[in-house]
C-alpha cells in the first residue's frame, strides 16, 4: 500500500513550536461534528455479496470502472485475479493525535525504506490533524480496513493504538448523509469497485472509533496531560472572548449615557 502525500496545507509540521501544534483546531476537544445534512452512524459490518465474483465478472467491473474514471486513477487487474487501484480517505478526527516529539517529518526516503521514525524517541506530544484533509492511497483488492488504518497512522507517525480509529463509508440517500462503520476485515477497494469512481456515491472517512462513552483508560498519562493543557488553553480563550464582548457592550452603554446626559431636558 502506498500513500500519496497530497495533503491539505493545514498540516502542522513537527518542526514547529509545540504550542502551535497543540492548538491548531478552532473548536474544542469535545466539539460536535457539524453537517448540513442529517448523519447516522450504523455500526454493523458492510454486507458483501455472498458468492465471490468470478474473474470474468471482476474484469467486466474493472473495465466499466475505468471507462468512468476521469482522473487517470483506474484499476489494474493481475493474472492471479487480484487488482490494484486508488481510494481517497477523508480525515475527520475530532480529538488530537499522539506523535513523537522533536523529530523531523517523514521524508520520501523514509517511506521507501520503511524507516520507523517513531521508534527513535520516547518523547510524545499531541496536536490536531487538519479537518477535512484527504489522503489518497494506492492499495490492492486484498488490503483490509485494518491495514488502511495502520498505513494512515504510520504516514503521519501517529503512535496511538489503531483500535482508537475506525474507517467509515459515507453515502447519500434521500437527502441524508449516512455513515456506516466498516469491519476491520472489509476490503475498501472492492467497495470502491462496486460503487464506481464517483465519490459522491461512496467515500471513505477516518474517524474516532466511538463506543458511546470516552474510554479514558485507553489514553496514556502524557495524552491525558495534553488534553488538560488543551482544555485550559481553550478555557482561557473563551474567558477572553466573553470579557471582550461585555467590555464592548459596556462601552456602548456608557457612550449612550453620555449622549443622553448631554441633551437638553
Amino acid at each position: 500500500m502506498t500513500v500519496d502525500s497530497s495533503m491539505s496545507s493545514g498540516y502542522c509540521s513537527l518542526d514547529e513550536e509545540l504550542e502551535d501544534c497543540f492548538f491548531t483546531a478552532k473548536t474544542t476537544f469535545f466539539r460536535n461534528a457539524q453537517s448540513k445534512h442529517l448523519s447516522k452512524n450504523v455500526c454493523k459490518p458492510v454486507e458483501e455479496t455472498q458468492r465471490p465474483p468470478t474473474l470474468q465478472e471482476i474484469k467486466q467491473k474493472i473495465d466499466s470502472y475505468n471507462m468512468r474514471e476521469k482522473n487517470c486513477l483506474g484499476m489494474k487487474l493481475s493474472e492471479d485475479g487480484t487488482y490494484t487501484g486508488f481510494i481517497k480517505v477523508h480525515l475527520k478526527l475530532r480529538r488530537p493525535v499522539t506523535v513523537p516529539a522533536g523529530i523531523r517529518p517523514q521524508s520520501i526516503y523514509d517511506a521507501i525504506k520503511d524507516v520507523n521514525l517513531a521508534a527513535t524517541t520516547d518523547k510524545r506530544t499531541s496536536f490536531y490533524l487538519p479537518l477535512d484533509a484527504i489522503k489518497q492511497l494506492h492499495i490492492s483488492s486484498t488490503t483490509t480496513v485494518s491495514e488502511v488504518i495502520q498505513g494512515l497512522l504510520k504516514k503521519f507517525m501517529v503512535v496511538d493504538n489503531p483500535q482508537k480509529f475506525a474507517l467509515f463509508k459515507r453515502t447519500h440517500k434521500d437527502g441524508q448523509v449516512l455513515f456506516q462503520k466498516l469491519s476491520i476485515a472489509d476490503r475498501p477497494l472492492y467497495l470502491r469497485l462496486l460503487a464506481g469512481p464517483d465519490t459522491e456515491v461512496l467515500s471513505f472517512v477516518l474517524k474516532e472509533n466511538e463506543t458511546g462513552e470516552v474510554e479514558w483508560d485507553a489514553f496514556s498519562i502524557p495524552e491525558l496531560q495534553n488534553f488538560l493543557t488543551i482544555l485550559e488553553k481553550e478555557e482561557q480563550d473563551k474567558i477572553q472572548q466573553v470579557q471582550k464582548k461585555y467590555d464592548k457592550f459596556r462601552q456602548k452603554l456608557e457612550e449612550a449615557l453620555r449622549e443622553s446626559q448631554g441633551k437638553p431636558g
